[in-house]
């Protein structure tokens, strides 16, 4: 079995002229193919269920079979297995080809039920570098994505840069998609957008095969062992946020493309992402380099509060306006501001989009990735991982009790912290979930969570009054109402302050 490790990167057809006149493309002679490619499931996709993908590649006149299993995909690099030889179209000797022998068996007897689900046709011009101490190959790939199932033909423009190892070390494929995101003659920033994109040839045609649309993607639990250490504990972590930072970038960038708004849950998931990523700079700073922490706390910091504008519009066109709608459907006093909401909410949403897609965005992703996977082992805690994540979310949770009885007393701004606070708890507790007992926990979140909604409702409505209060004067009408209508809402909600406070006080920690 080969382990191929490969970084992909989207880019734009505009900065295709300046990519190929980048040096280190231009001193080599680079070799050009036209391949077509068949990617083979079973009706049901069984093998797509088992992230496997089957494909015949036709170059020439030759034809080759090869097998990928799912492996890792995280920031753009991904690692997985890889099976290929010379085939006979429509021959599937899985046996013959792949030398696990439960996959290989596995395929073989699923090969009967194989039908073709989509094929790939396009140029591929690739490069033989030596860059950082390692070889890479670079392929280019320009062309479609077709698939006839279903809804009748598809088609999806494919355009992509892939970047393969086949000697040397990781760190050699970042530094290159780095050089290569400033082209010849290229001062100041990057002109170049190269982003890190996780999702294979198969993914995107499996999409375009089943008429799904681009979806948010939400967390996952982070796989830590107790035998990790606190570094390579963060970097799986982090690495994980990133991923999902990634894919609802990318949903958010081409959703935005389409006819209707996107779906608003692409920012919200970016925004947890980042929280995520910020939570996990403070849980482990202790141990990882000063210089490191500060400045991607202050950079991923940054990037959270440039999205925060458009979620708080996302919250207030689709869910706040339509939830004060009269019941009888009558309009409200306050119709005319879905309109300016939904124009507003637009707006937001295009300027986010427009930060998303700067060259200085991705670069910054290819940069934290690379120090990321570079980052030394530092010296381990006294006690275990497990021994110290029990300590960190019990002090947590002793801070988030106390503050507790004090904020649900005072004003807005104190129950903004302490909703900070019990996010925060509820994002260490999600990074350290591999470390805690699995009931306690799912107890624990269970709580939280309920506690985090309730304080995240209440504080939608402060944010949607601020929103109110900075709109010019003159439009649209119905102001006073709205506003009134949103501080009806908000003190109702208000009551259950006691009730909250008591349940904060006694949420139960993991070891309870």
């Amino acid at each position: 079995m080969a382990q191929e490790t490969e970084l992909k990167l989207r880019l734009n057809a505009d900065d295709l002229p300046r990519l190929l006149a980048h040096p280190l493309l231009q001193a080599v002679r680079p070799r050009r193919q036209r391949l077509f490619n068949t990617y083979f499931d079973t009706p049901g996709l069984a093998l797509m269920a088992q992230r496997i993908a089957v494909r015949e590649r036709r170059i020439g006149r030759r034809t080759l079979l090869t097998v990928k299993t799912a492996g890792t995909s995280t920031g753009g690099l991904s690692q997985r297995g890889e099976w290929e030889g010379p085939t006979t179209p429509g021959v599937f000797d899985f046996e013959a080809l792949v030398d696990h022998p439960d996959l290989a068996r596995d395929l073989a007897a699923q090969a009967w039920q194989l039908v073709p689900v989509f094929r790939t046709d396009f140029h591929r011009t690739t490069w033989q570098l030596e860059h950082g101490g390692g070889r890479i190959e670079v392929a280019l790939d320009q062309g479609f994505i077709r698939t006839g199932r279903g809804r009748g033909p598809q088609a999806m423009a494919l355009l992509e840069l892939e970047l393969e190892l086949t000697q040397g070390p990781v760190d050699a494929l970042l530094a290159l998609a780095l050089e290569l995101t400033r082209p010849a003659g290229a001062t100041g920033s990057p002109t170049l957008w190269l982003l890190p994109d996780d999702r294979s040839k198969a993914q995107r045609g499996l999409a375009l095969f089943q008429g799904q649309p681009p979806h948010p993607v939400r967390a996952g639990e982070v796989p830590l062992r107790p035998d990790m250490g606190p570094v390579a504990a963060f970097r799986q972590a982090a690495l994980q946020a990133l991923a999902q930072l990634q894919a609802n970038t990318h949903g958010l960038i081409d959703a935005a493309q389409g006819p209707l708004p996107p779906d608003p849950e692409f920012v919200h998931q970016a925004r947890v992402a980042l929280r995520r990523l910020r939570t996990g700079l403070q849980l482990f700073d202790a141990f990882l380099p000063p210089r490191f922490v500060r400045r991607w706390r202050r950079h991923w910091k940054d990037l959270h509060w440039a999205l925060a504008e458009t979620r708080n519009w996302d919250v207030f066109a689709t869910e706040l306006l339509p939830a004060l709608a009269p019941p009888s459907g009558e309009p409200a006093p306050w119709s005319g501001w879905t309109a300016w909401a939904a124009a507003q909410r637009q707006t937001a949403t295009g300027q986010v989009v427009a930060r998303l897609g700067t060259p200085d965005h991705a670069r910054a992703v290819l940069r934290f990735t690379r120090e990321l996977l570079a980052l030394p082992e530092a010296h381990r805690p006294r006690r275990s991982l497990a021994g110290w994540a029990r300590q960190t979310v019990h002090r947590q949770h002793q801070r988030l009790r106390t503050h507790a009885r004090q904020a649900l007393r005072e004003d807005a701004e104190a129950r903004h912290a302490l909703r900070l606070d019990l996010k925060r708890l509820r994002y260490t507790q999600d990074f350290l979930a591999g470390l805690l007992p699995a009931a306690a926990r799912r107890r624990s979140d269970a709580a939280l969570r309920r506690a985090q909604d309730r304080l995240g409702h209440w504080n939608d409505l402060d944010t949607a009054l601020g929103l109110l209060e900075r709109q010019p004067r003159q439009r649209p009408p119905g102001r006073r109402a709205l506003r009134q209508a949103l501080e009806r809402q908000l003190a109702r909600g208000l009551k259950a302050l006691p009730t909250l406070e008591k349940a904060l006080v006694s949420t139960p920690s993991p070891w309870r």
